[in-house]
């Protein structure tokens, strides 16, 4: 064991289950908890009867739904949803925890079944060193090395001269309402780690995302006199092209922390909805997208970017001068969040990496949203990422987590969990 290690450090590190942390994994993902839907409550209660039992104070909430789409802070959501719960678990003494483990529920839809290796995404099957399956990744292994921790502790029998806690949101994946909902319960903490996969790094800041949705008109006629009218796709084109120039100017000076990222600000499309009948030309296109917020831009200026893109495309076509984009701004709306540089977290976590894994971890940005931004800038509360498994992997039809990667990381974070924790024998 690493002489760096103190020795209640190394009693928890030895009261991690290795069989189990993977038989968790594996359960987790085989309960659907697609953002929204009776599943991703099915796994919330799981883990709040799971953590009761280990014996830790737990709050656990249905949440008031109206309520929170009333605020006027309100983050957003895009899945049609009727319930949601929050689940906050924690033990030690009184006071604000020194550490809140964090992890979100839900997971993204499925795709084409076709395009996963047996078919069925949420087998949780493991081979080849990989436990594979939706949100294996993103971010259920994140959720399972958080609740062995919790194990670990409460197992190993040391004492905790500070609290330490466990949130789990749901809702992560539309907009951060179960983040959002936590932190307006009053919950709060020196510093937060979020467990979402990290490919190793050390991640201290998340650009934003802002989802919307274009409307562009055309005019409709019959497909064998297509001159008699205008096709929204062809009006499209030059929104599309327009887009592009946006993303190129945003993307030409970027912070230093994206220097391994060519593309850290995307302006992307997700769908297109164009017409209702082969022999027509379509009157109306509908395009939906997502485009990145820098760090430490105001989403406002975000959002006044695509309106000048939007007003320029508008000024080079007739067309489109005459028949303006109406834009929406639809679902998730994420700020960037970083935490302050020099921040003694993130020595922290770098030394509970290098004791437990023999390295030092690199830092880097993210160019996605995450609840970071929710932690770190509604509830001050200083938060970073490091969790298992590598992002590219996420949102995939291929998507898996390397188990010796879910040991490893699980050990680091609870190495960190009991050193700012204060644990001792």
């Amino acid at each position: 064991m690493n002489a760096d290690l103190t020795a209640a450090q190394v009693r928890v590190l030895s009261a991690i289950d290795e069989t189990e942390l993977v038989e968790e994994l594996i359960a987790q993902i085989r309960i659907p908890s697609i953002t929204g839907s009776d599943a991703e409550s099915e796994l919330q209660h799981r883990l709040a009867a799971q953590l009761g039992e280990l014996g830790y104070d737990v709050d656990a909430w249905s949440l008031d739904l109206p309520a929170l789409a009333a605020h006027p802070d309100f983050p957003g959501t895009e899945a049609a949803r009727t319930e949601g719960y929050g689940l906050v678990a924690s033990t030690g003494p009184t006071g604000e925890p020194a550490l809140v483990l964090q992890s979100h529920a839900d997971v993204v839809p499925t795709g084409d079944l076709d395009r996963w290796v047996d078919r069925d995404p949420w087998s949780g099957s493991l081979h080849g060193g990989f436990v594979h399956g939706r949100g294996a990744c993103d971010m259920k292994a994140g959720a399972a090395a958080n609740l062995a921790v919790a194990r670990a502790l409460m197992r190993s029998g040391v004492r905790l001269e500070r609290p330490f806690a466990i949130h789990s949101v749901v809702s992560e994946e539309d907009g951060g309402l179960g983040a959002f909902a936590t932190l307006l319960r009053g919950h709060r903490a020196d510093a937060a780690v979020l467990t979402e996969p990290t490919s190793g790094r050390i991640v201290v800041a998340n650009a934003g995302s802002l989802t919307f949705d274009l409307r562009v008109e055309g005019r409709a006629a019959h497909g064998s006199t297509r001159l008699s009218g205008h096709s929204a796709i062809d009006a499209f084109l030059p929104v599309l092209r327009a887009l592009g120039e946006l993303e190129r100017e945003r993307n030409a000076d970027v912070d230093p922390l994206y220097a391994d990222n060519a593309l850290p600000y995307p302006v992307s499309i997700g769908r297109l909805r164009a017409g209702d009948w082969p022999s027509s030309v379509p009157d109306l296109l509908v395009a939906e997208g997502r485009m990145g917020v820098r760090l430490d831009e105001d989403p406002a200026e975000t959002r006044l970017a695509l309106v000048a893109a939007l007003d320029e495309a508008a000024r080079r076509d007739p067309w489109l001068r005459d028949h303006p984009v109406q834009l929406r701004w639809s679902g998730g709306q994420f700020a960037s969040g970083r935490i302050a540089e020099g921040h003694a977290l993130i020595a922290e976590v770098r030394d509970a990496i290098g004791a437990v894994e023999g390295r030092r971890a690199d830092l880097g940005a993210a160019p996605y949203g995450s609840d970071l931004r929710l932690y770190a800038g509604m509830g001050g509360i200083p938060t970073l990422h490091y969790g298992p498994g590598d992002v590219r992997f996420a949102h995939a039809p291929r998507e898996r987590v390397a188990v010796a990667e879910l040991i490893r990381v699980t050990r680091s974070l609870a190495a960190l969990a009991a050193e700012r924790c204060g644990a001792h024998l």
